[in-house]
């Protein structure tokens, strides 16, 4: 409608332009008399004309007499030469000249019309990409409007969070049918939170939601409300939810909501910075619209607790739902979905890629497979096997292998003597994961080695025995350099930063030392972007008690590097012989070591501190 508009305007200045010449010539031409350059020489020798305006092609002037109701008189000059000639003929003549009117025209309108052109393509062009010219249309809502057909996504698709589905099934039923919940005079909740953590399938959720429902779904980023213009992102999201009310029932998704909702107060520019701004006129249209017009908002994060609270509260996002991690189970379930678009090989096991695959998120298992397919190709095979899929899960984990890359023959040994520590220490403590696979190929990421663990099990609760395990297995690379060399290399700076990480947070977190008690001095951000940076701070806590932590720390760190001397010392033979086979093949299994097999009963695993 704005566009047609626009479009009228420019007709009517057009013709505006154009009935103005007009008129402009119908007015000279009727005020002034054409008359032959013999006929002016005549007059001007009777001295019958006056104020005259010689130019280069033409002469006007006034008549003295008025000739034929004509008080003006215009005549094309003749040269001056040639005109008396003629003159001493007695014969009529006159000036001729190019008919120019077509020129003249084009010179009144040319000018208006590139004005024109440039004002509909520069300006306009410019207002669209709201560049310094996009004054008229800087409020425009950028929301980009997918409807069924372009989601393409359906619950069938979506997959290791049955419980969150169970919750968003019930706006699909709300939208496909209102009446069902207006009977008892119950209506859906204005929005819904999606919170997890990066790659968990927020907004594939959000989309198989308006695929499954069959109605509009409007997608925008929190970033895009925000400019430089105070009021600018208030204005977006009044015009967002304006084309929501008109497309109802659909579905409104702001992704990445904590750019728009971030907690007013913090920062310098007080209450009229253009976030706050912003932030108000959305809390305002979440009180304004009727949730029994068919208007749904979801929302997603992975920053829950930089949100305002007043977002929060009851009658605007009423729902928070969890997209967490998928467990062994959802990871198999994910695998389902994503090994359907590739070729793989009849006895594929899936379960023993889920075991593989413990912390990853869906995103993480789409580019597994992907990843998988790859090398699969690489080395021109006709399926996709377990052992394509182990590679990429070590690709993914420690980095592309980097066989160029050639250590002295020393340094190798350093190497297969440290890794073969780890994986008979985690072999030999009970509450350890089995053992997966050895290696001594260098990686990009920087490790000269790995020990890949294959989890059994998805843990929910770690007893202090666990964690005081996985001490052991990190300091037993160090423990056997020493044990073999009599001497230590820097080879175990990455896994005894990993053993401190541990020790301080059994200390500081889950008060599990006898002599600080069971306070907690060091607690978890709810950020899902990582806690080492939230855990930086000032200490509450006295200089006494950080004495005592820093004591406790390095008494576990002891302690764990103790017991992991005395157990490869138990197994000396099987160091030896496993070091000395791992410099042979460069990579190990258990199936191929079988020292590397667990020894013990896995109901030991819940020993208690």
């Amino acid at each position: 409608m704005k566009k047609t508009h626009q479009w009228n305007i420019s007709f009517f200045l057009v013709a505006m332009a154009v009935l103005s010449l007009a008129q402009f010539l119908f007015v000279e031409r009727s005020t002034v008399q054409i008359i032959p350059y013999s006929q002016f020489l005549q007059l001007l020798n009777e001295q019958k004309v006056s104020d005259l305006r010689v130019e280069k092609d033409q002469i006007s002037g006034k008549l003295r007499e008025p000739v034929e109701g004509h008080s003006q008189f215009s005549t094309v000059r003749i040269d001056p030469a040639l005109a008396t000639d003629l003159a001493r003929s007695g014969v009529g003549f006159t000036g001729v000249t190019d008919n120019n009117w077509l020129n003249g025209l084009l010179g009144w309108l040319l000018p208006f019309m590139l004005i024109m052109v440039a004002w509909q393509f520069l300006f306009r062009g410019l207002a669209q990409k709201q560049g310094l010219g996009g004054l008229m249309n800087i409020g425009k809502s950028r929301a980009k409007v997918f409807v069924e057909r372009d989601t393409g996504v359906s619950f069938a698709d979506v997959a290791g969070i049955d419980e969150a589905k169970a919750e968003l099934v019930e706006i699909v039923s709300f939208l496909k049918d209102k009446a069902k919940y207006a009977r008892l005079g119950a209506h859906i909740p204005k929005g819904t939170l999606l919170v997890g953590p990066p790659g968990t399938g927020k907004t594939l959720v959000a989309k198989a939601i308006a695929g499954e429902a069959g109605v509009p779904f409007f997608s925008i980023s929190g970033s895009e409300f925000v400019e430089m213009f105070v009021g600018v992102g208030a204005a977006r999201v009044h015009d967002l939810f304006e084309q929501a009310r008109q497309a109802a029932p659909c579905i409104i998704f702001i992704d990445e909501l904590d750019a728009l909702g971030k907690m007013r107060g913090v920062g310098a520019f007080g209450g009229n910075d253009e976030k706050e701004q912003t932030l108000n006129q959305l809390l305002a249209e979440l009180d304004g619209f009727d949730p029994r017009e068919g208007v749904v908002l979801l929302a997603a994060t992975n920053r829950p607790e930089v949100l305002d609270p007043a977002l929060l509260r009851a009658g605007r996002i009423d729902r928070q739902i969890l997209i967490d991690r998928p467990d062994r189970k959802g990871r198999q379930a994910i695998l389902q979905v994503h090994l359907k678009k590739i070729v793989v090989a009849p006895d594929l096991d899936s379960d023993r890629i889920a075991d593989l695959t413990t912390g990853f998120t869906g995103a993480d298992l789409a580019n597994l497979v992907n990843e998988a397919a790859i090398v699969a190709t690489r080395r021109d095979a006709e399926t996709v096997n377990l052992d394509d899929f182990t590679a990429a899960v070590e690709r993914i984990v420690a980095g592309i292998a980097r066989k160029s890359s050639l250590l002295r023959l020393d340094e190798r040994q350093v190497v297969a003597y440290h890794e073969m520590g780890h994986a008979l220490a985690a072999s030999g403590l009970p509450a350890m994961d089995p053992v997966h696979k050895v290696s001594i190929v260098p990686r990009a990421i920087g490790s000269l080695g790995y020990t890949l663990q294959r989890p059994t099990e998805d843990h929910f609760l770690i007893s202090c025995q666990m964690l005081k395990d996985r001490m052991v297995v990190l300091m037993a690379g160090r423990a056997a350099e020493l044990l073999a060399y009599g001497q230590v290399s820097t080879g175990a700076a990455d896994d005894l930063g990993h053993a401190t990480d541990i020790a301080r947070q059994l200390i500081t977190r889950f008060g599990m030392s006898s002599e600080l008690g069971l306070a907690v001095l060091e607690r978890k951000s709810a950020s899902y972007l990582g806690e080492r940076l939230s855990e930086i701070g000032e200490k509450d806590y006295s200089e006494q008690t950080a004495r005592e932590v820093d004591l406790g720390i390095r008494s576990l760190l002891d302690e764990a590097y103790q017991r992991a001397q005395t157990l490869l010392h138990s197994r000396r033979a099987d160091l030896d012989a496993g070091a000395r086979l791992l410099l042979e093949k460069e990579t190990l299994t258990p199936e191929e070591f079988a020292p590397l097999l667990p020894t013990g009963p896995a109901a030991q695993a819940l020993q208690w501190c």
